[in-house]
Parts: structure tokens; C-alpha cells; sequence
């Protein structure tokens, strides 16, 4: 019997459908699940939820619920993190101390300064899942949903044993978005995508094996198309090649479409990730759910109609699956640059296609990135280097520097005024920052 945990089980979404995926395998349709979370309110909506799943399938399965993590740790064959390390009272200032600067930021989870200072709060909490894993679980693979994805995986990486790799679906879901766009299904798409978290590029991008490029410039001569991804397509039309991830979180990560008022207006309106009119930023909504979550989840609850069991498009369930003896899957993941995409940094987190099995994460080779595309992950992993090393020596300075180079803050102050910017987060994080003993910039 498979034992799969899940860290920060009480992020009801993810945790819920990754369950209802793990099932559908018959190698794991009796796995051990175990759920761990600090909240025990979350921990208790996500044990009935999970409970209503197997009942409804009729699965074999058995399911624990904790709030002692090396308990839930100890004998895992997999682990899947979805944890947010600290709360939405102190994620708020890594948007609204920037606001005050003029830097306008629309997601925050991933890069950039909002990015790297979730990631000096996150980065101690991972490092020590790591450590219980090596003493409880030393052969379980971690697969990890937590932003800021690269930065993580990168300490990670660095400083632990343990296998890990880092998941997100921007890849499948632009890939589908994509096939919409130009009429196919997916069934006749194949691609090649590689680069790092949230910025990598569909070197190849092909319908019924044959390059689908130009179909796709073509579908963006509409109007209604063009606009869905209105940041993304200008860097399209820019770079040639396609990036993961929305708009929204694209327009953060450069210099070209937030650093003024009229920009915003024309590029980060409308479209996907946009809510014309209001709710500009992701802080908005996530607000908004503070107040309304456990209405929505015990609506879920007390749904009479049955669920849909069907398996979903994450990939987490068919890596476990492919870990623990099943077909080998192939997926895009974030992993060590071992000489994979050669001008890119050694070691440094590239997101690339892996595939899985019983060995586990099995990376293959890319080959150089176009230097359109590599100079935009050169930039972006530059940054975050400095992030990570900051983070894991307690060096506030490289911290401010790191900050120093994003192109966002970059484009509309003054080093002087990100210096002052940067104290300020320091200040209102200062509890939240155990690796930073004494704050120097």
C-alpha cells in the first residue's frame, strides 16, 4: 500500500483534485493518504472532502489527517507541498509596500521582489520537509506546488538529497489554450518546451507533426484572440517563440507593460487574468476569499450531485503512478541545469521535460535556447541566484542588490529608492525571516 502525504493539505483545491487523480490508478486506488496541515479547520474541510471521493468511488483507500508532520512523513513514498509559509497579513505587504514605490504588481507569488521576499519566508520551512524527509522517508520523491517555484526548488536542490522536483500547469494549459486558438485538439499537438518556471518557451510547437507557428500568428490576427493574452502575445510577436504562464504573471516579470499608468491600461486590462474594471490584482481576490472560503467548500460538500471522477491534467498522480511502478510519464518539471540547456547556468532551475519512473526523475537534454530566449532566463535566473544565496547565508545586502536587477522595480526607481523599499519589507517580515539574524543593506 502506497503512503502519500500531503503537506499543506488544507489548500482545498489542489489537495482535493490531486487526490481524485491519485485513484484513478489502480497501482494506488488503495494508497495510504495522509493529510498534514497547521490549520486545523482547513485540515478538517479537506478530510471530508477527500472522504466523500473515496466514498464515491468505492476505493479502497485509507485516509489519515495530522497536524504532526513527521508523523505524516514518517514511511512516505511521496510527498506533494502545497503550503503558503506565512499568511495573507504578511503576503499583503509584498504587494502593497511596492505599490507605495510606484511598482505596480499584479500576482506576486513567483519573482520579483514580491517573489523573492515569499520565497525568504518559504525557503526555511521546504529546507526543513527536507530534513524530516531524509531522516523519515529518505526514498520518497517530493513533488512540490509552492511558489515561488524556482527559488525553491533551487535551495532545495542545493542543499538536500532528497529527490525533488517542482510542478506547474502552465505548461499543459497553454499548450490546450493554444490548440483552442488554432482549432485542434489536443491529440494532435506535440510540442518541445523548455526554459525556467513561468517563463519557459515552446521551442517546438506542432499540429499533426507539422510546425504550428504559423497557424497560431495567424489565429492572433483576431481581435478576440489577440486580446485573451494581450502581454504574452506582444512577447510572442517580440521573441517568437511562446511563453508559459499568463499574462498577468508575465506582465510582473519585464520591463514593458507595468512601469507606467497608460500601459497598464492598454496591456494589463483586459483578457485572461484581467478583471476589467476592478480586481486588477490577485491580492484583491484572495482577500475576498478570506471572507467567503468555507461557504464555497461546505457548498461542495453538500452538493447532492455526484462528483466527476474523471482524471484531471495535473501531473502529480502519474509521476507517483510512474514512481511507484507504473508507465513511465513524461512531463515538464523543475530540476538542476546539468548541462541540459547549455546557455543557461549550471545547476541553476530550468523547467524541462523529465521523465518518470522508478528511478525517478530522469531529465533530458534541450540543447541551447534560442538567445532571444536565453537572455530573459539568464536575467531572470541571475536574480534569483542572488535570492537563494541571500537567503540561505542571511545576507540582506545580496538581497537588496538581487532586487537591485529586477526589471520592474528597476524600470521605475532609483537605487536609492529600492534601498528604502527593501528596508521597508524587511521591517514588516522581520519575524517571519529566520535566517536573517541581523538586517544590513
Amino acid at each position: 500500500m502506497a503512503r502519500i502525504v500531503f503537506i499543506g493539505a488544507g489548500s482545498f483545491g489542489f489537495t482535493r483534485g490531486l487526490v481524485k487523480d491519485l485513484l484513478t490508478f489502480p497501482l494506488l486506488k488503495d494508497a495510504n493518504i495522509v493529510l498534514m496541515d497547521v490549520n486545523k479547520e482547513r485540515l478538517e474541510f479537506s478530510q471530508k472532502a477527500l472522504q466523500r471521493i473515496i466514498n464515491e468511488g468505492k476505493y479502497p483507500a485509507h485516509l489519515e489527517a495530522t497536524m504532526d508532520r513527521k508523523k505524516a512523513l514518517k514511511g512516505a513514498d511521496a510527498v506533494v507541498c502545497t503550503i503558503l509559509a506565512g499568511s495573507i497579513d504578511v503576503w499583503r505587504y509584498d504587494i502593497e509596500i511596492p505599490m507605495k514605490y510606484g511598482v505596480d504588481i499584479n500576482i506576486g507569488d513567483s519573482r520579483g521582489v514580491s517573489g523573492i521576499f515569499r520565497a525568504l519566508r518559504t525557503i526555511p520551512v521546504m529546507l526543513s520537509i527536507c530534513r524530516d524527509m531524509e531522516r523519515l522517508c529518505p526514498d520518497a520523491i517530493l513533488l512540490n506546488y509552492t511558489n515561488p517555484m524556482a527559488m525553491l526548488c533551487r535551495a532545495m536542490q542545493r542543499k538536500s538529497q532528497i529527490k525533488v522536483s517542482g510542478l506547474c500547469h502552465s505548461v499543459q494549459g497553454t499548450a490546450a489554450m493554444l490548440a483552442r486558438w488554432i482549432g485542434a485538439k489536443m491529440s494532435q499537438i506535440t510540442y518541445l518546451c523548455a526554459g525556467i518556471n513561468h517563463q519557459s518557451w515552446y521551442l517546438e510547437y506542432k499540429k499533426d507533426g507539422k510546425d504550428a507557428y504559423p497557424l497560431i500568428r495567424k489565429a492572433l490576427q483576431k481581435k478576440e484572440i489577440y486580446n485573451e493574452e494581450q502581454v504574452r502575445n506582444e512577447m510572442f510577436f517580440a521573441f517568437d517563440y511562446y511563453l508559459t504562464e499568463s499574462s498577468g504573471h508575465n506582465s510582473e516579470y519585464v520591463w514593458w507593460f507595468r512601469k507606467r499608468p497608460e500601459l497598464i491600461e492598454k496591456y494589463c486590462t483586459y483578457g485572461t487574468g484581467w478583471n476589467p474594471g476592478k480586481h486588477r490584482y490577485i491580492l484583491d481576490e484572495y482577500l475576498k476569499q478570506e471572507d467567503t472560503w468555507k461557504d464555497e467548500i461546505k457548498k461542495w460538500l453538500n452538493d447532492k450531485k455526484p462528483l466527476n471522477l474523471k482524471r484531471g491534467k495535473e501531473y502529480a498522480s502519474s509521476i507517483i503512478n510512474s514512481y511507484l511502478g507504473g508507465k513511465p510519464f513524461i512531463f515538464n518539471g523543475n530540476v538542476p541545469n546539468n548541462r541540459l540547456i547549455p546557455n543557461l547556468p549550471q545547476n541553476a532551475c530550468v523547467e524541462i521535460p523529465v521523465l518518470a519512473d522508478k528511478r525517478g526523475f530522469n531529465p533530458m537534454y534541450v540543447g541551447p535556447l534560442p538567445p532571444q530566449c536565453a537572455a530573459l532566463n539568464n536575467l531572470s535566473i541571475a536574480v534569483e541566484e542572488m535570492a537563494v544565496e541571500g537567503a540561505l547565508t542571511g545576507d540582506a545586502h545580496l538581497i537588496y542588490q538581487a532586487i537591485c536587477y529586477d526589471p520592474l522595480p528597476a524600470s521605475v526607481l532609483s537605487l536609492a529608492e529600492i534601498k528604502k523599499m527593501v528596508q521597508e519589507l524587511f521591517k514588516v517580515n522581520k519575524d517571519s525571516l529566520p535566517t536573517f539574524k541581523r538586517i544590513k543593506i
